[in-house]
């Protein structure tokens, strides 16, 4: 089985596209032929190579098109709900794909999906097919392994539906309440550089011919404006060398180390990406052990989940604690990075055997937190914004009336 693009022509004569999975190119007509559809052109989605009777042409089209296509989240958890309730149903797991294929739109997803398929069907595991994709996290792979080991596949891939979309709506929610600030903060930045290299320049020029004294503030305005309208290419290269530079030093160990440390000690922010990064280690623990992953395994996924060296150090050291012999909870609490509200949690689950629920009341709690810093940090940058601009632009124009008035007084 293989998946094809198609271009043909429908009952009414309309131009039609899109993709079909078929043993071969006769197939694939034959197919379609009974829908309704008349193919003109079509190539293997899988290789991106021509069939006979396709043309130059739809193959360019084709390569520049999956170029532009992306598989996000949320088109993941749709389609791990749908595989869910397929298999729920009793449907066997081949025609479970082979109707995955044909209900998701995406068409990077479709693809993807027709060559899981081709894998399971040659005898591979699921788990080992999507392992072959990138779109599949460590997580969602590891977590499909455990339930196809234990049985409950469907149980499982339930639980990384909700697990998947949960993580997708705090993504969003982050993302979206920080990018109002961060539009401002660009727009009152650009509007502070067109005002300093264009407006500025013509305005002030009228101040070198004046015999009189200018304010401080003026003569700074004045320069700044000069640098930045002559030595603009200059400044653009620097900073572009001092961008190039820290992004080089982020991608070492220590540079890497020392930035993520860091981060979690900024005044606003950090207690911010600290409790995300949190909420994302014990949804992420509370998701893998739920469906059946060993711990160690588990410790192992979760250290790359958390995207943050301090923090992932301490889950290496817990890793070794719990390969030892100790709990979970101990360990954390003596790395210091982990709150002390959140291992108590966790000791307490550990005792009472409820590990996995603890762990997502721990997860729960924290979302919430950081729904709520967000909500508080953006109604205080808003403003802030505001007044950032405001007083940039008014003290550019309290440099420029100053010297103004001085000149009108000594002509009257």
């Amino acid at each position: 089985m293989a998946i094809y693009e198609y271009v043909g022509i429908d009952k009414s004569g309309k131009s039609v596209k899109g993709l079909k999975e078929a043993d071969s190119g006769k197939s694939l007509r034959l197919v379609l032929r009974t829908s309704g559809i008349f193919v003109t052109k079509f190539s293997e989605s899988n290789s991106g190579g021509l069939s006979s009777g396709s043309k130059l042409s739809l193959k360019t089209q084709i390569n520049f098109k999956q170029l532009l296509e992306r598989i996000n989240v949320e088109d993941i958890a749709l389609a791990t709900r749908q595989l869910a309730t397929l298999l729920q149903s009793g449907v066997p797991m081949l025609e479970s794909l082979r109707a995955l294929v044909e209900q998701v739109d995406n068409e990077a997803l479709k693809r993807v999906l027709s060559q899981v398929r081709g894998d399971v069907n040659e005898g591979l595991s699921l788990a080992d097919a999507m392992s072959r994709h990138k779109c599949f996290t460590n997580v969602y792979v590891n977590m499909v392994r455990a339930g196809e080991t234990s049985g409950a596949l469907e149980l499982v891939l339930e639980r990384l539906a909700e697990f998947t979309e949960g993580q997708s709506r705090l993504q969003s929610k982050v993302i979206g309440a920080l990018t109002y600030p961060a539009v401002m903060m660009v727009v009152a930045i650009l509007v502070v550089l067109i005002l300093m290299t264009t407006v500025v320049p013509k305005i002030t020029a009228m101040f070198s011919s004046a015999k009189v004294q200018l304010p401080i503030m003026t003569r700074i305005l004045i320069a700044v404006s000069s640098v930045l309208s002559s030595y603009w290419w200059l400044l653009t290269i620097i900073l572009g060398i001092a961008i190039y530079g820290l992004l080089r030093v982020l991608k070492t160990p220590k540079g890497r180390a020392y930035w993520d440390r860091a981060k979690l000690k900024f005044p606003v922010f950090g207690p911010i990406m600290q409790m995300v990064s949190i909420a994302r280690f014990a949804r992420t623990l509370s998701t893998l052990l739920s469906g059946g992953v060993p711990l160690l395994s588990t410790l192992q996924i979760v250290r790359n989940v958390v995207s943050n060296d301090a923090l992932e150090k301490a889950i290496d050291d817990v890793r070794e604690a719990v390969r030892e012999g100790e709990d979970i909870a101990g360990p954390l609490k003596r790395s210091g990075q982990f709150p002390p509200m959140v291992t108590h949690m966790i000791a307490v689950g550990e005792k009472s055997g409820q590990l996995e629920t603890m762990l997502s009341r721990i997860a729960s709690a924290y979302e919430a937190r950081v729904e709520t810093r967000v909500g508080m940090l953006t109604s205080l940058l808003e403003p802030l914004m505001i007044l950032f601009l405001g007083v940039t632009i008014g003290g550019i124009v309290a440099a420029v009336m100053v010297p103004i008035m001085q000149m009108s007084t000594l002509v009257k």
